[in-house]
């Protein structure tokens, strides 16, 4: 595979894009010299032109060709300009200032976009309502429908989604293992890191010490989910901090699971206007009770979109370390309702 391509004979500016790369996890072709470019110039996904060099650059009449940026290290030189449009350059980069634009510029180039996956978030509207088995669920109906899918579990008090799969053994990062990232993360290395089964990703807490999941660690796991997932499914806890904020901010949809009595009801109306604030798409499931699905909905003004029968052996499944029985039972329909509803049909 090649690799983007510096042409620079300036120490400090190769210096910084070599740190720049390294914080994208990518690794730079460098010409030192204008002639020594034309090798790479055709085939790399991304070159980088150095002020220093551009006239000699331009001087070796290079083919012009996509995805070429004049990087400088902050200097307001006018003739820049001039040099960028000599080199064929799209843009003049301007470092510091731009470091964070180079990042992804240089991550955007090795890993461009495959899919763009959609982001549904899971939360509850009462305790006990059933949110984490229906978000473990729906990532695994998906999955098995051959969708390359993320399960994020954004709830340190949930004793870790990874359970519910029957998977708490599995091999693989969890979130104290990478709460320190931020900035642009590869889909690749990230599923590498977590533990995968077919096409099913799972970002899980462990049972030690629960601490929150930095904001920037949220936005760095979804961007890289969404460039490289079919979907992503996140589990929220029902008191929200910054990285669940995050996460409602992407959500193409957002269920909030609900029981249909007078309490779930009242619960379900807190939860939801703290839901408001952060995200537009918000839909129920429903847990059957004493109220009517069509009643529930009305008093939240929030349509239902499916109902979640009590499941035989699903508790005893659980509880013996198997994932939630799918299929044609109830819970594996709702799951598939859902998925043609939210997911696939957009």
């Amino acid at each position: 595979m090649h690799r983007p391509l510096a042409i620079t004979d300036d120490q400090e500016l190769l210096d910084d894009l070599l740190r720049i790369a390294a914080a994208a996890g990518v690794e730079l072709d460098v010409a030192h010299a204008a002639a020594h470019a034309r090798p790479y110039w055709s085939g790399a996904p991304l070159v980088l032109v150095g002020g220093d060099l551009a006239d000699a650059l331009a001087a070796t009449g290079p083919p012009r060709r996509p995805d070429v940026l004049l990087v400088t290290r902050g200097s307001d030189d006018p003739s820049m300009w001039r040099r960028c449009v000599a080199v064929g350059a799209r843009a003049v980069v301007e470092l510091p200032q731009a470091e964070r634009l180079l990042v992804d510029e240089l991550g955007e180039a090795v890993e461009p976009v495959s899919r763009a996956g959609t982001v549904m978030c899971v939360s509850s509207g009462g305790g006990g309502a059933g949110a984490t088995v229906l978000a473990a669920s729906l990532a695994l109906t998906a999955s098995r429908r051959g969708l390359r899918t993320l399960l994020v579990d954004a709830d340190p008090l949930g004793g870790g989604i990874d359970v519910v799969l029957g998977e708490e053994e599995a091999t693989g990062a969890r979130w104290p293992d990478i709460a320190g990232r931020e900035g642009r993360v590869s889909f690749a290395a990230l599923q590498d890191a977590l533990p995968t089964f077919g096409e099913l990703t799972v970002l899980s807490w462990h049972r030690g010490e629960p601490a929150a999941v930095p904001a920037q660690a949220m936005r760095a796991v979804l961007d890289a989910a969404r460039r490289g997932c079919d979907l992503v499914v996140t589990d929220l806890p029902r008191h929200l901090g910054g990285a669940e904020t995050e996460a409602l901010s992407r959500a193409a949809a957002t269920l909030v699971v609900v029981r249909s009595d007078v309490r779930g009801v009242l619960a379900a109306g807190q939860v939801l206007a703290q839901l408001r604030r952060h995200t537009a798409d918000l839909r129920l499931v429903v847990r059957p009770g004493a109220l009517a699905p069509e009643v529930v909905a009305a008093s939240l003004g929030v349509p239902e979109v499916g109902v979640l029968p009590d499941q035989r052996g699903l508790a005893h499944a659980l509880d013996r370390g198997a994932p939630p029985p799918l299929g044609r039972t109830p819970l594996g329909r709702l799951c598939s309702d859902l998925l043609d509803t939210l997911v696939e049909a957009s």
